[in-house]
């Protein structure tokens, strides 16, 4: 047969990843042959080098990559945008290891395989957009917190055992005065070694507090203005806030799409029951899997429903009398709440109106705060609280809106 008309070989490759090298793999998607392994540097040319080399064999179908979020998120973004597509692999399970050893080769041979059989099938986060910055941010935020609360309690654990002198000029401020009191404070000639160098150690814990505190306020309002950005249908919902809105947008990452169902999205979050039936015995029993973080933004919108949603307290009451215990109710509540969630990221919702608007249309109207929440039984500080931003409720907010807007068109009529 002339070789010119020989249909084109398709390659399926994989890529074992580490900090400075990565080891790839080609496999013949049709024979399942291996046709080669070679190591490239993690530098842009070694992601060029690299695709170069599996494009040698032939068509490529497909990459799988191990450590798409961490070492091999380089080449998962170059590889993105050269078109390739990109199937997210698992380590190699321990059986296979035991069977097969373990070395760099074998396991991107393994990862090519993975895509081959269908194990592997998961599209990898493209880390690529807004999702990635709130992801980073997070990371920070987080660390920042930690550090605060961590520095303290050393600071209170400081005061307890200070100087009666110290101790007393310190405890009869409330807890956050203490700190900015103590931030403030200069050497005293009349100190001793000890009270000296506990003075200062308070100083310093107490202006490390504060430069953690102003880092994570800041780094919040940079993260409300993200997660607004990126899914303002999701703020909308119901006992969402900043921190929910971000643990939720970087599970799902920047590619929402590789979600492919509601259920899925479900799963994802550790919320779908799992089937665990044997013979006569149908039953489900708990997801304990899936993304921990994204389960307990859950939790918290369903905490903060129970409180002051009135759908979710009649659920609540309904399912008690039914005699489902309170844990249970949690769980069927966090599932109905991803469904919601999954929802306003895929296919989003008209928007609630903006507090600044309500505002803007009320001293439009020339009406104080009373006049406009005496009608919907609320408190003129959590109408403040809505039109600053700090609170929000869809349903409430559309409603005023309707009002004011009606009210408006009224006095322009007369």
């Amino acid at each position: 047969m002339n070789r010119m008309t020989d249909p084109p070989v398709h390659v399926t490759g994989g890529v074992d990843t580490h900090a400075d090298v990565h080891v790839a793999a080609a496999v013949c998607s049709a024979s399942h042959r291996l046709l080669g392994t070679a190591e490239f540097e993690t530098t842009p040319a070694g992601y060029v080098q690299l695709l170069a080399w599996l494009l040698r064999f032939g068509l490529l179908d497909a990459v799988g990559i191990e450590g798409t979020g961490s070492y091999g998120a380089g080449l998962a973004r170059f590889l993105a945008a050269e078109g390739v597509r990109l199937v997210e692999v698992d380590r190699p399970d321990r059986a296979a290891r035991r069977l097969q050893g373990k070395s760099d080769p074998v396991d991107a041979e393994a990862a090519a395989r993975a895509v081959l059989s269908g194990r592997a099938k998961g599209t990898p986060k493209s880390r690529d957009g807004i999702i990635e910055a709130i992801r980073v941010l997070q990371i920070v935020y987080r660390s920042a917190v930690r550090d605060r609360t961590a520095a303290t309690n050393r600071f209170q654990a400081l005061v307890v055992s200070a100087p009666a002198d110290i101790r007393a000029d310190l405890q009869q401020q409330p807890p956050q005065q203490r700190i900015e009191r103590a931030r403030r404070w200069r050497d005293r000639d009349g100190d001793d070694t000890a009270a000296r160098a506990t003075r200062q150690a308070l100083r310093e814990l107490a202006r490390r507090i504060h430069l953690l505190d102003e880092q994570a306020t800041r780094i919040e309002v940079e993260l409300d203005v993200l997660t607004e950005q990126a899914a303002p249908g999701l703020r909308d919902l119901v006992g969402v806030g900043v921190h929910t809105a971000a643990r939720l947008l970087v599970a799902v990452g920047d590619n929402p799409e590789r979600i492919h169902s509601e259920a899925a999205f479900a799963h994802l979050c550790g919320v779908a029951p799992i089937r665990a039936s044997s013979g006569k015995t149908h039953r489900h029993r708990l997801n304990r899997g899936g993304d921990r973080s994204a389960n307990h933004a859950l939790w918290r919108i369903v905490m903060v429903r129970r409180l002051y949603d009135e759908r979710t307290r009649a659920y609540v009451a309904r399912r008690t009398a039914e005699g489902l215990s309170d844990r249970e109710i949690t769980r069927c509540l966090k599932r109905y709440v991803a469904r919601e969630v999954h929802r306003a990221l895929t296919r989003p919702l008209p928007l609630a109106p903006r507090g600044a608007e309500l505002r803007r249309l009320r001293k439009q109207a020339g009406l104080p705060m009373r006049l406009v929440a005496e009608p919907f039984d609320i408190t003129v500080q959590r109408l403040s609280r809505i039109e600053r931003g700090i609170t929000r409720d869809p349903d409430l907010q559309t409603r005023i809106h309707a009002w004011l807007t009606e009210t408006n068109t009224t006095h322009m009529a007369a």
